[in-house]
């Protein structure tokens, strides 16, 4: 009867042998162990009990983090992939346009800037050529008082 209870043992025990060892490859090693820090720490009723607390919490978080912050994975129909891809083209078209129209205005702006330089250096030109002119003409009218005072002086010299 034991050899039937101990065969019956060791059947039990290689059938799960061979079940558990694609699961072990499969999970991570820490995860089958248990952590270093949780084996060292005493077994205490009320220890336990918010350590336990501590790791559910942790794992909820760990299990929802990734799935907020993970992008939207690829979609699964050829209708959804389709239209993704009809919707980037639009969006790339709406960039490209926004760009286009934006060095466009630079552009504008920039020959609008220099039209503005040249007319105000034009007006400072003139205005250089008009202060000139005048102070010619000033130079020469007083030059010509000189001129006809001393010959007046001189006609009177003489009489």
């Amino acid at each position: 009867m034991s050899e039937k209870i101990t065969l019956e043992m060791s059947r039990r025990r290689a059938l799960f042998a061979a079940l558990a060892a694609p699961l072990s490859l499969a999970l991570p090693f820490t995860l089958l162990r248990g952590s270093d820090a949780e084996a060292a720490q005493p077994v205490d009723p009320e220890a336990v009990q918010p350590t336990a607390q501590k790791t559910a919490q942790q794992i909820a978080q760990q299990t929802a983090a990734p799935q907020t912050a993970a992008p939207q994975t690829a979609p699964e129909t050829g209708t959804e992939r389709r239209q993704e891809r009809r919707t980037s083209r639009t969006e790339r078209r709406q960039e490209r346009r926004t760009a286009r129209t934006e060095r466009r205005q630079e552009r504008r702006t920039a020959r609008t800037e220099r039209r503005q330089e040249r007319r105000t250096a034009r007006k400072e030109r003139r205005e250089a050529r008009r202060t000139a002119r005048k102070e010619r003409r000033e130079e020469r009218q007083t030059g010509r008082a000189q001129r006809r005072e001393l010959r007046q002086g001189d006609e009177q010299k003489r009489q």
